[in-house]
């Protein structure tokens, strides 16, 4: 057993990586939302007050990071894994950088029309994040509710396997449907970071399993 897990269960355990988590959830479930707005938005006036949202909110979740970091650094007793505490708050940042690429995207292209199959992708990162931050306000107690958490990370994959089909059905619409190339660019690349950041989030629901595991 490592020296830090085995510490764990006779040291008080620090508690705040606890907060940071919770705050970069609620994060990344506000830039998702906007990243959904943006994505049915057509007048350029609000897609750029929306884009400077989730850009704005990108920032403080870099900030957020670094005071993770920060913590952990000063910190020698972790309430898990040292090196699930950074893998987790990184992918988190990763993350809120895929839904603000999304957004960029977006802007930056500026597709004709508005895409049902994009949105749908963009509601699915927005459950995503929904359930992050349920997970993140569990987390104190996951020695106590494994199950329950564990319950909310297999509702990521599930979203992740539904966004799976819906890039496929979105790219074979796109090439059946879209006669105009250079949209047709456009909407491929928006389509391919939305899918992105709908992967990193099973990444982060992935990294929590196995901290359960390791308590199991």
């Amino acid at each position: 057993m490592k020296i830090d897990r085995f510490l764990q269960l006779f040291v008080v355990k620090e508690k705040k990586f606890y907060p940071l988590y919770i705050e970069q959830a609620s994060n990344i479930e506000r830039a998702a939302s906007s990243l959904v707005e943006l994505l049915q938005e057509q007048n350029s006036e609000k897609q750029n007050s929306l884009y400077k949202t989730v850009k704005d909110l990108e920032h403080d979740g870099d900030m957020i990071t670094a005071k993770l970091y920060e913590e952990l650094n000063k910190t020698f007793v972790t309430p898990f894994d040292r090196e699930d505490i950074n893998a987790l708050g990184g992918q988190m940042d990763t993350l809120l950088d895929f839904i603000h690429d999304s957004a960029r995207r977006v802007l930056m292209y500026r597709p004709k029309q508005t895409n049902k199959l994009l949105v749908a992708m963009g509601q699915a990162i927005v459950e995503d994040a929904k359930l992050l931050r349920e997970i993140m306000s569990r987390l104190e107690s996951i020695q106590r509710r494994p199950q329950e958490i564990n319950e909310l990370c297999l509702k990521i994959k599930k979203i992740e396997h539904e966004v799976d089909d819906m890039y496929e059905k979105f790219m074979s619409d796109v090439f059946a449907n879209e006669k105009d190339a250079i949209e047709l660019v456009k909407l491929m690349n928006i389509g391919q970071a939305l899918e992105d950041a709908t992967d990193c989030a099973k990444s982060v629901g992935d990294i929590v399993q196995s901290v359960i595991i390791k308590f199991a």
